[in-house]
């Protein structure tokens, strides 16, 4: 009997690790992408699914092999995974043991109090919930998004553990958590046996917030880190240079950390002198940007965000100058330290 491919319309690009470096996680057998496709923002029910399906086909063809989701990714709550559910069901999902897909749950998700926090009845539903919208059988990452100071830090670790020893993951990771946490969560982890692979915090030229004390802890401990919003929500690109433009994320006023009232006279002046210093690397700011934060060693993947495939595309381009000079790196600090 001849069995049909009912997806036959996406066939990966045979030099898709040609160029795309990967370095390894932490102290596991992990080996992650310098660049990670987010899905927090442009593939939830309101955005195109064709433009999703584009950009996530010429990110693995560029061997982004990394596909970081959240349940409340959207607008709605859960359609950014339903969307990647659908363009995996097209065709990508012949190439799942090739990739690396993610997921998280902490933040608020549906009514009541098992909703939302570090419970572990809401991270296992949870789990349960977002690999369904998903159609796969299992994550590689899962992380607990956001520490809940209302539950026992033994039990969110125990959730993470749970999750990983049933199946449902192969890695536990966790979302902003001080050093203090982090190390905690390391440690109770480890006595359960599934050690903390990963942590992903925001960084970047303007948040610099983890080399207070987190880069240390993840390094001791042996923790990778993949960080977010390493172009502060377009601030760090061409976008803002003249100010506000009228459609910026800032101007809309309806992102959850992005406003205009963060992009002042002085922080226009940095960015410009930013770009600068970029303009003499040959690169863009944006791809500067992203090449600082890969700077730092103990950084293994940094989240790009895209509403479209150009995006992706200038993005990879940054890979061709990851290395800063002396003279870079203080300029830099100068200006953002």
């Amino acid at each position: 009997m001849i069995t049909h491919d009912p997806n036959p319309l996406y066939l990966a690009d045979p030099k898709r690790y040609e160029r795309m470096p990967y370095k390894r996680c932490g102290k596991s057998g992990l080996r992650l992408p310098r660049l990670s496709l987010g899905q927090w923002q442009n593939f939830g029910a309101v955005d195109s699914l064709a433009n999703a399906r584009q950009m996530m086909h010429r990110a693995f063809d560029l061997g982004i092999n990394h596909f970081d989701l959240a349940n409340n990714y959207g607008p709605n709550y859960g359609s950014a995974e339903s969307t990647f559910g659908q363009v995996m069901s097209e065709g990508l999902n012949r190439y799942r043991d090739e990739l690396i897909i993610s997921s998280k749950a902490g933040y608020d998700m549906w009514p009541g109090p098992y909703g939302i926090g570090g419970s572990r009845k809401y991270l296992v539903a949870s789990c349960d919930q977002s690999l369904k919208r998903c159609g796969v059988e299992y994550f590689d990452i899962f992380y607990s998004h956001c520490f809940d100071p209302e539950t026992p830090l033994e039990e969110t670790m125990g959730a993470l553990d749970y999750i990983v020893r049933s199946g449902r993951a192969l890695y536990a990771g966790i979302s902003s958590y001080t050093p203090e946490q982090t190390r905690e969560a390391a440690a109770i982890l480890k006595s359960l046996g599934t050690p903390l692979l990963i942590h992903q915090p925001r960084y970047n030229l303007f948040d610099r917030w983890i080399e207070d004390g987190l880069t240390d802890v993840l390094d001791d401990e042996g923790v990778g880190a993949i960080v977010f919003s390493p172009l502060a929500q377009g601030m760090l690109t061409n976008k803002y240079l003249g100010g506000v433009p009228a459609n910026s994320r800032a101007a809309r006023g309806d992102q959850i950390y992005l406003k205009e009232s963060d992009i002042t006279q002085e922080r226009v002046e940095k960015i410009r002198a930013l770009n600068a210093i970029a303009e003499k690397r040959g690169q863009s700011l944006a791809q500067m940007a992203l090449a600082w934060v890969l700077h730092n060693k103990t950084v293994t993947s940094a989240i790009i965000g895209a509403s479209r495939v150009e995006q992706i595309e200038d993005s990879v381009a940054a890979l061709d100058a990851l290395e800063f000079s002396d003279q870079e790196i203080a300029a830099i600090d100068a200006l953002v330290k």
